[in-house]
């Protein structure tokens, strides 16, 4: 196993981390057993950063298990989440960390984030509530050992949060698709200026980079030299890039568990050669060949008056054709609408200010336009409706 060294504390941390949130279920709940065997190999193959959330059903109470049946937490870190946006009450947050304790039969966790903090107000919010004192108190206190955020949003974004608050890592999305899309590249180098250990998320965008590819993109992986499968093209991506700590998979059998620590073992930063980085772009082209707006995700549009956050929203519009109507949507609901300072398409008032600055010379009103009447449907509607009651402050 290849570690990366955290840059606040010199801990070794695997480049791989084990992500459980897609454990098998089975009769209405998670496979224990199953799990169990995939959790204790990952292991024994030296992967020491285990990643759940609250929110994640039945997650952090079949990593807890594991631990008690194996005695084995003074091996591993765990990383667990906040669900913050339901924290509306000084003491809420003690409330859900004294119950994530319980369930993952511990008494501190190593990895704490604020799961989905999107943007800085959101983070002001959370002030005004007291969470930054009470997270103080409990680093100090040995309860968490580092406390960070996850994040979907743009790039701008990224860089306000980071700059809020005295962060001892963040999580972003970061996959070859995704490398000017959220915070992407530009967030992943900012970060690690800034000395924080940056864990990565939805590495192969959910499977999509491993079954969902088009037939041309897949078969320029098979006939591509060294033989590797789409999943090991996707992976060494990532780690081909140094300021990557961490990358999580949601490993869910033992074969991709083999897979992916053998990848992690041999994956090195700055190894990909021209030719094959000359590859990736080749796949993207093949993936954007339905792509419906040629946004490059460059921000010169940005800053909207209108606080509309122009490339998320034709990323996820893209989405919606390049990958899944489903997936489009939900890219779009978490990156522009779940956040106290909603960015979607319907804000926009079509001042034209954005097309002056787009070298794309993309129509930028029409098509927002475009993106409103695709996603922003009676369904969206009634999610944002119910999002805004759900993160009511």
């Amino acid at each position: 196993m290849q570690y990366r060294t955290n840059p606040r504390n010199g801990e070794a941390l695997s480049a791989l981390g084990f992500g459980c949130m897609r454990f098998t279920r089975k009769g209405g709940g998670i496979d224990q057993e199953k799990a169990n065997r995939e959790l204790m190999l990952a292991l024994e193959q030296g992967v020491n950063y285990f990643d759940t959330a609250y929110v994640y059903p039945g997650s952090e109470v079949c990593l807890g298990n594991f631990l008690e049946t194996y005695r084995c937490r003074d091996r591993l870190n765990i990383a667990t989440k906040l669900p913050q946006y339901r924290l509306h009450k000084p003491g809420d947050a003690e409330r859900y960390f004294a119950e994530e304790l319980e369930r993952l039969h511990t008494d501190h966790i190593d990895y704490y984030l604020m799961h989905m903090l999107n943007d800085a107000r959101s983070w002001a919010r959370l002030c005004e509530l007291g969470v930054d004192a009470w997270l103080r108190e409990k680093l100090k206190s040995g309860a968490i050992r580092n406390a960070g955020f996850s994040f979907h949003g743009s790039a701008e974004q990224f860089k306000a949060l980071v700059d809020a608050w005295d962060w001892d890592f963040c999580q972003i999305q970061f996959n070859y698709m995704d490398e000017h899309s959220q915070a992407g590249l530009e967030g992943l180098r900012y970060a690690a200026s800034k000395g924080l250990p940056v864990i990565i998320m939805e590495p192969l965008r959910g499977g999509r980079l491993v079954n969902g590819l088009p037939t041309a993109a897949r078969k320029r992986f098979e006939q591509a030299e060294p033989k590797r499968s789409p999943a090991d093209w996707g992976l060494r991506w990532i780690w081909n890039h140094p300021e990557v700590t961490v990358v999580l998979s949601g490993m869910n059998d033992v074969s991709q568990v083999e897979e992916n620590c053998r990848i992690a073992s041999e994956a090195l930063p700055n190894r990909l050669t021209d030719g094959e980085l000359a590859l990736y772009e080749a796949v993207l082209a093949d993936i954007r060949a339905g792509t419906k707006v040629g946004c490059t995700g460059c921000n010169y549009c940005q800053p909207c008056p209108q606080g509309v956050a122009i490339p998320t929203c034709f990323a996820a519009y893209n989405d919606t054709y390049a990958d899944s109507y489903f997936t489009g949507l939900r890219e779009y609901f978490m990156c522009t609408t779940l956040r106290k300072a909603p960015s979607n398409a319907g804000l926009c008032i079509k001042c034209g200010k954005c097309e002056q600055h787009c070298p794309q010379h993309i129509e930028i009103r029409k098509e927002l336009d475009n993106v409103k009447r695709r996603l922003e449907t009676p369904i969206y509607k009634i999610g944002a409706w119910g999002a805004k009651l759900i993160m009511k402050y």
